[in-house]
């Protein structure tokens, strides 16, 4: 029989959903008080909640609240060093899988409505299928410890792509390089997949970084 989710952990899961819409600014304060009447749980799952995604680096504590961190061009440094180091090697490994087509459909419906929300210049509905992207692949990979650190230091980006990904240059670059990595895995080739996954990550910091203004 399948548990239930415990309470933390369905607050846990709201809240870091909530982060990963974007809807909280970098410096905004998030209180106690509202978000638990907001979930209709007690403060103790909140500030529970909200201390574990201060561990990850998703918030920091503020006085008697907590914040989105605003990032600096060190933090970016450091995220994408990380997620070059764990993202290339996790699509070599789901590479052959995919060359079947019914593994890969998830995959390639996030990359057409990637591609649908590009040419409507929709960059909300372009944010969401892009993290379905990621979100399809990541489902193909066996080492869920691998796949929750891999979420979370995406997660960490969601801002910047919020104020970046309105620009269609940005979300071009980012656009090929989906599809980059789409074609590497449609192929089952996880060489390519790796090395388009690195060009990707490369390309997407420059573009985030001359977007945002960070120096």
């Amino acid at each position: 029989m399948k548990r239930p989710v415990a309470l933390g952990e369905q607050v846990y899961t709201s809240l870091q959903t909530h982060l990963r819409s974007g809807a909280v600014a970098p410096g905004q304060p998030l209180q106690e008080v509202q978000l638990a009447e907001l979930l209709g749980v007690s403060r103790t799952p909140v500030r529970e909640a909200m201390t574990r995604l201060a561990s990850e680096g998703l918030l920091s504590a503020q006085g008697r609240s907590f914040v989105v961190p605003e990032l600096t061009l060190a933090d970016l440094d450091e995220i994408y060093e990380i997620r070059a180091l764990l993202e290339p090697p996790a699509l070599r490994r789901i590479a052959a899988a995919t060359a079947k087509a019914t593994v890969r459909a998830p995959i390639d419906a996030a990359l057409a409505d990637a591609v649908a929300a590009h040419r409507a210049d929709d960059s909300s509905a372009f944010r969401e299928a892009a993290a379905r992207f990621r979100v399809a692949w990541l489902a193909l990979v066996p080492n869920s410890r691998l796949v929750r650190a891999i979420g979370q230091y995406a997660d960490h980006m969601q801002h910047i792509r919020v104020l970046t990904l309105g620009e269609a240059r940005v979300r071009d670059i980012v656009l090929k390089g989906l599809q980059q990595i789409g074609a590497a895995l449609a192929r089952g080739d996880g060489d390519a997949a790796a090395e388009a996954m690195h060009e990707n990550l490369r390309q997407a910091k420059k573009a985030f970084i001359t977007a945002s203004g960070l120096r």
